[in-house]
């Protein structure tokens, strides 16, 4: 289970910006302190770019707005969609809209709770079954959810689905997408400021500095970052789901049966983007109590 930003079609939006802001670098004027500009526009970033995620209340790196990133998400779901016919009018296609729009109205109930009601206007819920052997589900910006009907015997059951339809719904409240387009710009800019950095360096030295970065970056920020992603959307999945009126202890289920279909098959988690299964059975169970007491508070 995965967010999209991972996948295919949300890497194009990375590349995009990605692309963009090379095109600014590599076409500065060669007459003015590239270095010291660029490190002081990191740092502008960095301090312009925290904002206050609305679920979670953590300030977190956003350097993209809902009406920039929503449209560009939006139109890459009709694509993919376009692409993958969505099967329609079957009791599993009908089941995963109908848990998908109670797990969205726990999220309407919640921020109700919160006073902050008007967060979700701009959020266009849509959830749709595609045929795909794939033990995958996702969510894009602004509620675009897509399950693969190879996920289906890992979820089992109703409660299941609804472990993992929380999970994808909680990437897209707390901004997920947004936040990983903005740390890929953040790295680019990094990227270049290190090769600028290095260049009077001897080649062997700086390549060898590169590869350090190049390993450093990805195993000490990007990946880490990740993962923080991916345990997030695990606890506010499973508030939602509770809240929604599910039994969380099939969200333990699901990460059981998937830890039991991909034996052997993963990486360590130190190289993977996603927790490993053992860590995130043992972490849902101790957000059980807490996710029960929220919908307490939240339904009395």
């Amino acid at each position: 289970i995965c967010c999209i930003s991972l996948g295919v079609i949300f890497k194009d939006l990375l590349q995009f910006f990605s692309f963009k802001l090379k095109n600014v670098l590599l076409n500065y004027p060669k007459n003015l302190n590239m270095k010291k500009h660029l490190s002081l526009a990191l740092c502008l970033f960095l301090l312009l770019g925290c904002k206050v995620n609305q679920y979670t209340g953590k300030k977190t790196i956003n350097f993209y707005g809902n009406k920039t990133v929503f449209p560009m998400a939006f139109q890459a779901y009709a694509d993919f969609l376009k692409k993958n016919p969505p099967i329609a009018n079957t009791e599993e296609s009908r089941k995963i809209q109908r848990i998908g729009e109670r797990i969205t109205a726990a999220a309407v109930a919640y921020f109700q709770h919160k006073n902050n009601s008007g967060y979700l206007k701009d959020y266009a819920w849509e959830y749709n079954l595609v045929n795909n052997s794939a033990r995958n589900a996702w969510c894009m910006p602004g509620g675009k959810i897509v399950f693969y009907s190879g996920i289906l015997p890992i979820a089992k059951t109703e409660d299941g689905i609804a472990a993992i339809m929380g999970h994808e719904v909680a990437h897209a409240l707390a901004n997920h997408g947004a936040q990983r387009m903005s740390a890929s710009t953040l790295k680019t800019g990094l990227d270049i400021l290190v090769q600028k950095s290095t260049e009077k360096k001897p080649e062997d030295k700086r390549e060898k500095l590169l590869a350090a970065y190049g390993i450093g970056s990805q195993v000490g920020i990007l990946l880490p970052f990740s993962r923080s992603h991916e345990s997030e959307a695990d606890r506010i999945g499973l508030e939602l789901m509770v809240i929604a009126g599910f039994d969380p202890q099939e969200a333990v289920g699901v990460w059981e049966r998937m830890q039991a279909a991909s034996q052997g098959k993963r990486h360590p988690e130190l190289l993977s983007t996603h927790p490993s299964n053992a860590r995130r059975i043992q972490e849902i169970k101790a957000h059980i109590p807490q996710a029960k007491a929220l919908a307490k508070e939240i339904l009395k």
